[in-house]
């Protein structure tokens, strides 16, 4: 028998904060959320929102104030530095007509609030500055120990700690640990006064040889722009032999050093992007480097009263924009599986990971091949990407395809809808 009645939540982030919703709205479960950092964290750019992740926000209660607070747009622009429009990419109009939903980018401090305030209204206690040191299981609940001293007991443990799960290494599979992914990315928000109106409008992305840019409205009014530079970027080497210390020393440089990384790309190519491009570096203000890892597929992702949601079970390059979609997902499932009360939480969890691996490997599997499209080509190799795109887009344009929903299968599909 589940039956459960208190749940302890590890991570504040999207994962956590929806897991503490659904599961205290539609199971009526008592969640505690426990965070890592201090205060709510304010970092991580502008966040991509899919349609099968606005669905599940709508019954959360909030996709509403997330439109109130980012970019809703259906289609991208994509560009050759060197020739001009390649053509027109639909990225979620079929998925938003089957839906009701499509695409929104929103920075991730706006979707933080906006979950925050769900949070508060409902009155769901969540505790900062909070270290898990240990688990502790028991045949009828879980303790969680924290670096303070302090611990707290429940019916279940939720690990909704990201790619670096406290909950993971320490209790659940310590033999999963992240593998960088060899993309790196340039990111940061700018404002978008006095820049062109195809930049406040729609998303505008760049080939080039090495990597893609990209800059989309991340705000209703356009007011804001997120830009991204995303590339093939090799394992860097630190004079101390530490790993970490040569990702720092690699930040350092590319943080000091963005402009010139980013205007050697485009500055030369002579083309009508080439002015607005280089007033957007001009005013960016604040860029932050981030090298992409992700989890191998594979390891456990329960024990007898604990489990993992979102990128603390199954973290996936950002390159299929499904991120939050994928926790939210994990969500609903859990929370659809705990209400049989006539399941033993093993069984629950069995059920859960036995519906969600095969769809998060097919994501994942997405975003890793939309990650192979960062890496270093020749300008030979960049020629013959341009000429495939601007001939398939503009086939895919001029014969309707878009009506037949090519890509976008994935963004339709109903968590509530799976059999349990």
């Amino acid at each position: 028998m589940s039956n459960v009645q208190k749940a302890i939540i590890i991570g504040a982030g999207p994962a956590g904060l929806a897991a503490a919703l659904q599961l205290h709205r539609n199971n009526n479960i008592a969640t505690t959320v426990y965070e890592l950092r201090p205060e709510p964290t304010t970092l991580g750019g502008a966040i991509g929102i899919f349609s099968n992740g606005m669905r599940l926000f709508h019954r959360l209660g909030l996709a509403e104030a997330l439109l109130a607070r980012g970019s809703s747009i259906n289609h991208m622009q994509l560009h050759s530095l060197q020739s001009g429009d390649l053509g027109k990419v639909d990225i979620s109009s079929w998925a938003q007509q089957k839906t009701g939903f499509g695409y929104l980018r929103i920075c991730r401090k706006d979707l933080q609030e906006v979950l925050f305030d769900a949070i508060n209204e409902q009155q769901i206690p969540v505790h900062f500055n909070k270290r898990i040191v240990s688990v502790n299981e028991s045949p009828k609940d879980v303790t969680v120990t924290f670096s303070d001293g302090s611990t707290d007991t429940a019916d279940i443990l939720i690990g909704c700690d990201g790619i670096h799960s406290s909950v993971r290494r320490l209790h659940v599979d310590p033999s999963i640990v992240p593998e960088y992914s060899g993309i790196a990315g340039t990111q940061s928000i700018i404002p978008s006064a006095g820049l062109p109106d195809a930049m406040k409008t729609q998303g505008n992305v760049f080939m080039t040889s090495n990597g893609i840019l990209a800059i989309m409205p991340c705000s209703p009014t356009g007011d804001e722009l997120y830009w991204f530079f995303s590339r093939e970027t090799a394992i860097p080497h630190s004079e101390s032999g530490h790993a970490r210390d040569g990702w720092e020393e690699r930040r350092q440089q590319e943080v000091d050093g963005y402009k010139d990384t980013v205007l050697k790309v485009f500055g030369s190519s002579g083309g009508e992007w080439s002015d607005t491009l280089t007033k957007a570096m001009d005013r960016t203000d604040f860029v932050g480097f981030y090298p992409i890892f992700r989890l191998p597929l594979g390891g456990k992702w329960f024990t007898s009263r604990t489990v993992l949601l979102g990128d603390a079970a199954h973290a996936m390059q950002p390159h299929a924009g499904q991120g939050t979609s994928m926790a939210l997902e994990d969500v609903f499932l859990l929370s659809r599986l705990l209400r049989d009360q006539e399941w033993s939480l093993e069984s629950v969890f069995a059920r859960y990971e036995e519906i969600r691996r095969p769809r998060v490997t097919e994501i994942y599997n997405l975003a890793a091949k939309n990650g192979n499209k960062r890496k270093n080509t020749s300008p030979w190799g960049l020629w013959m990407k341009e000429y495939m795109a601007w001939a398939a887009y503009g086939l895919y344009n001029k014969l309707g395809l878009e009506s037949w929903g090519i890509g976008q299968n994935h963004l339709v599909y109903d968590i509530d809808e799976v059999t349990i």
